[in-house]
């Protein structure tokens, strides 16, 4: 089976040193409003899906929580081991295979860890796994970006300059998925990269979690968890329990 681009592009270096800037802070602020909304029992059991290197994980688990961290990346997994202890624990993962079954009272896909597949099929099998993972009362959390306003404050062309390489960086929206390439040259050799994400709005995941058998029980528009304003909203949040 031919690789997809979310395998190549998230297991490389570049991906990281592109990254990163990611704020700790920001994760550290929305975990603590989440934890504070939510009020998840002390001996809860969490699963952070497409947890990257781990940096909402290992900040639950010091919060004294269970947590289990998964990602398609080896070199993502490989970086949060070292932080690993008796209720924090990573693997290599891919969230569309089912990953135990009733076992967490709340699954996580968080900063846009979504919407890579090509088909809505596939993201809709995704939301059934993340499904059946939950216990009868459990809670699923995804965190998106605010489709609308993306598309809206499109910067098609931008540089950044990180580590010594210089990234060139074109955005552009084609047939529903905003698809951003990645250029730059390092030790004398060119490489191309791209990342493809669908823009799904607030219904189009309403409708796929009523597929996957989930309904939307609340929604925020940012860390701080505003109210959702399609116009003017930075993330799309959303709180969804079993139908």
């Amino acid at each position: 089976m031919q690789r997809k681009w979310f395998q190549y592009w998230f297991n490389s270096p570049y991906y990281h040193i592109l990254y990163q800037q990611r704020n700790d802070a920001e994760a550290e602020f929305f975990i603590d409003n989440l934890s504070a909304y939510l009020k998840p029992a002390a001996d809860a059991k969490m699963l952070d899906i497409a947890c990257g290197k781990g940096r909402h994980s290992i900040y639950l688990n010091k919060k004294g929580f269970d947590v289990t961290g998964i990602d398609l990346s080896e070199q993502s997994i490989k970086y949060a081991k070292q932080f690993e202890n008796e209720k924090l624990h990573f693997l290599v993962h891919d969230m569309r295979r089912l990953f135990y079954i009733n076992y967490f009272d709340i699954a996580l896909n968080l900063f846009t860890s979504f919407g890579y597949f090509e088909t809505e099929k596939d993201h809709v099998n995704a939301l059934k796994t993340f499904r059946k993972c939950l216990t009868m009362n459990g809670i699923l959390v995804i965190d998106y970006f605010n489709t609308e306003k993306i598309i809206r404050n499109l910067n098609s062309c931008e540089t950044k300059s990180l580590d010594g390489i210089t990234f060139n960086i074109t955005k552009n929206v084609v047939d529903g998925k905003i698809i951003k390439k990645i250029n730059f040259e390092d030790k004398q050799k060119v490489y191309n990269f791209e990342e493809r994400v669908q823009a799904f709005s607030f219904e189009d995941f309403e409708r796929m979690l009523a597929k996957a058998g989930m309904v939307i029980d609340q929604s925020f528009g940012s860390y701080a968890l505003e109210g959702f304003d399609q116009n003017n909203s930075d993330r799309l949040i959303l709180i969804c329990r079993k139908a």
